[in-house]
């Protein structure tokens, strides 16, 4: 019986580091339940239709497809998350033989403050930047709408992991 409790016990203390364990953090500051994501404001003068509810909407959704916080108004949340798009550039990024642009290549700089609504504190303030491209072709805008959405992608993404790491 002895010997049964402690092959239990030992299972029990050997076993019990194995079940928090991820590459994620997954770990949102202490407190820090539930947010609030205000609309981006946009300092670029890009004068792109549409980007500010676009950087908006598509953090909101990652935010809730992750479920790690709650999406709520700012009178109840424990945190928020503001940005500024700073800057977009739309710059050649492969010209052929005869000088002609076929891809382009937008990027985008955002500064975003992830705050402490309750204890009135900044968590962190961060700059990120990243790109997409597009085909260069007399087809109008629906190409560097791919490349703009590329983008924003994968800056949401990185700042999805920022808010849901603690490292």
């Amino acid at each position: 019986m002895k010997i049964n409790l402690l092959l239990i016990f030992l299972f029990g203390i050997y076993f019990s580091g194995c079940g928090v364990y991820g590459f994620r953090g997954n770990n949102p500051p202490e407190g820090v339940k539930s947010l609030n994501i205000p609309l981006f404001e946009d300092q670029s003068g890009f004068s792109e239709a549409g980007i500010k509810e676009s950087f908006t909407e598509t953090l909101k959704n990652l935010i809730v497809s992750d479920n790690t916080f709650l999406l709520v108004d700012r009178t109840i949340a424990d945190g928020s998350v503001t940005g500024i798009i700073k800057r977009i550039s739309d710059d050649p990024l492969v010209i052929s033989g005869n000088e002609t642009v076929t891809k382009r290549k937008i990027t985008i700089d955002v500064e975003i403050n992830f705050q402490n609504l309750k204890k009135q504190r900044v968590i962190w303030n961060r700059n990120y930047s990243d790109w997409g491209e597009y085909n260069s072709d007399n087809t109008g805008f629906s190409n560097r709408d791919a490349g703009i959405r590329e983008a924003i992608n994968k800056i949401c993404n990185n700042i999805l992991n920022d808010l849901t790491s603690n490292w």
